[in-house]
């Protein structure tokens, strides 16, 4: 009896191990893992959330857009002196205001920051062709990404620009939301913004455009790097007949 006592002292009973322990714990450190990376994200994306209620009353006085764009000529070693001069809105054309929503955001006036049709084509499109491409984007998600994000084209930062869309639709109206992306936008090397693009351009100031000239200032807003309105290519002279047809 003792010696059977020895041997269970000193020869514990073997416990048999769970073969679906091994597999559901990996699991679980992984849902934790997970779960801690998107803490991380989330938080560092409130400590960095910029302040949309400024913007009401106050204009931006930089862009990310901008600033990515002097980073680049640094990096060129190549001069950059940006062409800015901010208008209100009551001071660009309504032609020019017009083209812009028709070629970039139809719906700019009844949805919430979201064109849920575009996104849902955009999505099928990139889905078919497996690369992700610009689509889909209202011009209060694109204000977004001009104000304050890079232009990498990542979930992650599309989900960003989600957020601070949906912020923007929440703290300024829509007349204001048009009024600092007609001030912001990119219109050609170093000109951001309707006033510059129209005295660059057409050498007139932006209350001044033509109908034609603002479809064709809205024509190059999807590449406007690659395009010079005074050198109408086959596609500009498409693209602005296409946007005077949806202005009329």
């Amino acid at each position: 009896m003792a010696e059977s006592r020895r041997l269970l002292l000193y020869h514990p009973p073997m416990v048999k191990s769970n073969p679906r322990r091994g597999p559901a714990r990996f699991l679980v450190r992984l849902a934790l893992l997970a779960a801690l990376a998107l803490g991380g994200v989330a938080g560092y994306w409130w400590a960095t959330f910029p302040d949309i209620a400024r913007l009401a009353k106050t204009n931006p006085s930089a862009t990310a857009l901008i600033e990515a764009r002097a980073a680049e000529a640094r990096r060129e070693g190549r001069p950059f002196t940006p062409r800015w001069t901010w208008m209100p809105l009551s001071r660009i054309s309504p032609h020019l205001q017009k083209a812009v929503i028709v070629s970039e955001d139809a719906l700019f006036f009844q949805h919430e920051g979201f064109d849920w049709g575009g996104i849902q084509e955009a999505t099928i499109r990139n889905i078919k062709s497996g690369k992700l491409y610009r689509g889909g984007s209202t011009i209060t998600q694109q204000l977004a990404k001009n104000l304050y994000l890079s232009s990498e084209k990542k979930l992650l930062r599309k989900a960003h620009e989600a957020l601070i869309a949906r912020s923007l639709e929440r703290h300024l109206t829509k007349k204001r939301i048009l009024e600092i992306y007609l001030n912001v936008a990119e219109w050609g090397q170093g000109i951001y913004g309707a006033e510059a693009a129209a005295q660059h351009h057409f050498g007139k100031p932006a209350a001044k455009l033509t109908a034609e000239e603002a479809a064709l200032l809205a024509a190059m807003l999807p590449s406007p790097l690659r395009y010079d309105p005074l050198r109408v290519t086959p596609y500009l002279a498409y693209r602005r007949a296409q946007i005077l047809r949806w202005m009329q």
